[in-house]
């Protein structure tokens, strides 16, 4: 028997909705602002707007806020749109704040006629003074009292650039007097002459998010319009532009954000790392955006099994970092082929192995996966083996090489250590070892037992490669709680570049976007920055959960 998943507190709105006969289908939205790349909070975010549209037989739209030329770039846009894809969703349609803008000016002229908008010339500073504080009511200005015509008279000039940046703002005339500030008379349109990525220098006034919210949502008729919770305070407003514009009545709901330990989920100081050069681009593995995880080898599905994993909360949690790497893992145990890498190298020659001599080893892909089959290693009388594999002076239970210790190399013959070679400062540079051709993987008919199993690399075969392991980008558990400069938490030891690597030579055919597991070493990918003659390679993950 299977147990039945329960619903989520979305779900039961929705379901409750499609019962009552309130929505014959739903509709949702993904509305990212293109002014930067997509972390792991918005995933969160895909895979819940988009799962709820497929399981109940819905749509959903990509639509792109971008009602801020200053930040906003057509790379974002494109970035976003590839995020999203590879995440495995696709949109019923892509759409545009700005392709809004005609309307949401007509929406704004309403509300001046209506009298619930008027021109504010005050400066920034003036209408903080006059907002008042949570526990003080704010303040009305002279300009609030302006007529409609003359409201109307100072938006057209607004919109015809006759006045300069922050001269003039479009406020809504709600009640400088509400207990919720945003109901303050909030802003709705400022000036700005900047060129915007798709409208070019059309316009030079542009709506406020919160103006272009809920009205973009009303005109694509977006049922269930899903948020995170600091948009709570903001719905209010969201309802009252609805219900005074009298247009389609989208409905906002909040969900928690995505806090994950060792984490920073902003993309403000996520591009303030980057434009620092304290990261390597957005791109940046250690960086927690999707594209980064896609670049250290995270599997589209392991992020989707994770967003399903945590769920959709009401309340403000923190998620160990742990479940993600653990989804990852059992993700790559089933998929990832296995392949043997030597980090830290320390040669060994088998003394009565004939030289120039070489055979291929048949060893497994992936045992965990059907059909995976296998691959053929080249042996040879010189191997690389870890450093770590031996031990001049081992104690109890140590099962690798040691003086006169045997190991089984793995899918090869087992050998015994004869010698340990010493430069001039006593440190060991060579292992001597003797192999028993009887020991073979799959044919030992040698009769011996050992209990150390090591991996190894033919040196006459072996690839040169480039291994980057990656490690948290911060140190503090949680990043939200601190009280200084984020970039003080930053983890200094999160990449460790090893540049002189050897792999068995089935690597020279490695693909993009394909996973690997190095036996004992943990999950790896080929890197974009990999060329002819140069292999590197990203640590997605560890074998196990080493924290």
């Amino acid at each position: 028997m299977t147990e039945e998943k329960s619903l989520n507190f979305i779900e039961e709105i929705i379901e409750a909705d499609l019962a009552a006969g309130k929505h014959k289908t739903i509709a949702t939205r993904f509305p990212p602002e293109p002014n930067g790349y997509l972390h792991l909070g918005h995933a969160k975010s895909i895979c819940l707007n988009f799962g709820l549209s497929k399981k109940y037989g819905g749509k959903t739209n990509l639509r792109f806020d971008d009602t801020n030329p200053v930040t906003e770039e057509t790379e974002y846009v494109e970035n976003i749109k590839h995020d999203v894809q590879w995440l495995g969703f696709q949109w019923a349609e892509e759409l545009y704040a700005s392709d809004y803008f005609p309307q949401l000016y007509e929406f704004a002229v309403k509300l001046i006629n209506k009298g619930l908008a008027y021109v504010d010339d005050s400066t920034s500073d003036e209408m903080a003074q006059q907002k008042g504080t949570p526990t003080v009511p704010g303040t009305n200005n002279k300009y609030r009292d302006r007529s409609v015509e003359e409201n109307l008279k100072l938006f057209t000039e607004m919109k015809e650039g006759k006045h300069a940046d922050g001269s003039k703002v479009l406020r809504a005339k709600i009640d400088m007097t509400h207990i919720n500030m945003l109901m303050r008379d909030p802003v709705i349109y400022r000036i700005k002459h900047a060129h915007h990525h798709r409208t070019g220098d059309t316009w030079c006034i542009y709506p406020m998010y919160d103006f272009a919210h809920g009205q973009s949502d009303s005109i694509e008729q977006i049922t269930h319009s899903i948020c995170t919770l600091e948009f709570v305070p903001h719905r209010e407003l969201y309802n009252w532009c609805i219900e005074k514009l009298e247009i389609y009545p989208s409905k906002q709901y909040e969900f928690a954000r995505l806090n994950m330990t060792y984490t920073m989920m902003s993309k403000r100081k996520l591009l303030q790392l980057v434009e620092e050069n304290l990261v390597n681009g957005w791109e940046d593995p250690r960086m927690p955006t999707i594209s980064g995880m896609r670049r250290r080898g995270y599997p589209a599905e392991s992020l989707r099994e994770f967003c399903d994993k945590i769920g959709v909360a009401k309340r403000d949690n923190l998620i160990d970092i742990s479940l993600l790497e653990f989804c990852v893992r059992d993700q790559l145990n089933k998929s990832a082929l296995r392949r043997m890498v030597v980090f830290d190298p320390l040669k060994v020659v088998i003394t009565n192995y004939e030289e120039g001599k070489s055979e291929l080893m048949p060893s497994e892909n992936n045992t965990e996966a059907e059909n995976a089959g296998v691959r053929e290693m080249p042996f040879s009388r010189e191997l690389w083996i870890e450093k770590d594999d031996f031990m001049e002076n081992p104690p109890k239970k140590y099962f690798r090489l040691a003086p006169g210790q045997m190991v089984r190399l793995k899918s090869g013959f087992i050998i015994k250590c004869d010698e340990a070679i010493k430069d001039g400062a006593g440190n060991v540079t060579e292992l001597r070892c003797t192999y028993f051709p009887e020991s073979r993987s799959g044919h030992d008919t040698s009769g011996i037992h050992v209990k150390g199993v090591i991996h190894w690399v033919s040196a006459q075969h072996a690839v040169a490669a480039e291994i980057r392991l990656y490690d948290r980008l911060f140190l503090r558990e949680d990043m939200n709680s601190i009280d200084d400069d984020f970039k003080n938490h930053l983890n200094p030891d999160s990449l460790q570049v090893l540049s002189k690597v050897y792999a068995e030579p089935e690597l020279k055919n490695a693909k993009l976007g394909e996973h690997f597991q190095f036996l004992r070493m943990g999950y790896f990918v080929l890197d974009p920055d990999s060329k002819d003659g140069k292999l590197v390679f990203n640590r997605t993950v560890t074998l196990r959960d080493s924290k």
